[in-house]
């Protein structure tokens, strides 16, 4: 049976404590049928089912991770049954630091589902992103949940989802400008620090402005040492990418910092939104930092 609009499936898992549930509700928000714990074998099964209907489902969310002892043996024959229905399921795996996630246990005083009397949390969590590993690497969107409450998660899949929802399959990009004195995102690919670059918070006619502003990046980027960066930075991130995709690569997140990811992080990122969109890469921005810097 193949769909001649394939059915959206989204697959949401990660590490355990780090959001799945509210990730879920998100989407049975966004009008998709959710169910959570479902054993990975049953994926097909439950698509089909939907698809049979005259659904009033935007698509399906899957809840899956290590709760269900056989997830990662049925993953990959799921993946195949899918495929077989003309769908190939969007991977959104949550993440998040070690302390954050022993911290939200402590607090729930639920058992890991790979906790036991000879594996105490901390090596079951190590343990579990070991494993779950190489579905990260496949992911549409990593998202690290540490500095989240549940009303920023939610936001955040809103917008994001929506936007690469948008932008069809292939290799996706995803810019991340942000400040270091709040720390890197842990998701990153590959960082970049921009602070040798002009500094427009020492301009008090601009230190209230953002990157996204005109005025911001004409001073970031119009200066010799700017303009001379952003012409070569571009011609490598074009460059490289490329080299990305032949690999196989799904997805590449960029991590552009200054000090407080309010300037010249955001001016940088926005440069190259631009330019990647131009050559036609399916690219998402993200400032995190930006409305704290």
């Amino acid at each position: 049976m193949t769909p001649s609009n394939p059915f959206p499936v989204v697959v949401v898992t990660g590490i355990s404590g780090s959001g799945k549930s509210t990730a879920l509700k998100v989407f049975e928000d966004l009008g998709f049928f959710c169910i959570d714990g479902l054993p990975s074998g049953m994926s097909a099964k439950i698509a089909e089912l939907i698809l049979q209907q005259d659904s009033k489902y935007r698509g399906l969310a899957l809840g899956m991770d290590m709760r269900e002892p056989e997830f990662l043996d049925g993953w990959e024959l799921a993946l195949t049954e899918l495929a077989e229905m003309g769908i190939t399921p969007q991977v959104l795996f949550l993440e998040a630091k070690q302390s954050e996630l022993v911290r939200r246990y402590a607090t729930t005083r639920r058992l890991h589902p790979l906790e036991s009397q000879s594996l105490g949390l901390d090596k079951a969590l190590a343990r579990e992103r070991g494993m779950l590993n190489p579905i990260r690497k496949i992911a549409e969107l990593v998202l690290d949940t540490t500095d989240y409450s549940i009303h920023d998660l939610r936001r955040v899949i809103q917008t994001k989802w929506t936007a690469i929802e948008e932008l069809g399959r292939g290799m996706r990009v995803h810019v991340i400008s942000f400040g270091f004195k709040y720390g890197v995102p842990t998701e990153a690919d590959f960082v970049f620090d921009l602070r040798f670059l002009p500094n427009p918070y020492f301009d008090k006619e601009l230190r209230e402005q953002t990157g996204v502003s005109k005025a911001i990046s004409d001073y970031v980027l119009g200066s010799d040492v700017g303009a001379e960066f952003n012409k070569k930075f571009l011609e490598f991130m074009t460059y490289m990418l490329p080299l990305y995709a032949d690999e196989g690569r799904y997805r590449i997140t960029l991590a552009l910092g200054c000090t407080g990811g309010r300037h010249r992080s955001v001016a940088v990122a926005e440069s190259v939104l631009a330019t990647l969109k131009k050559k036609g890469y399916a690219v998402t921005i993200e400032h995190r930092h930006m409305e704290l810097g």
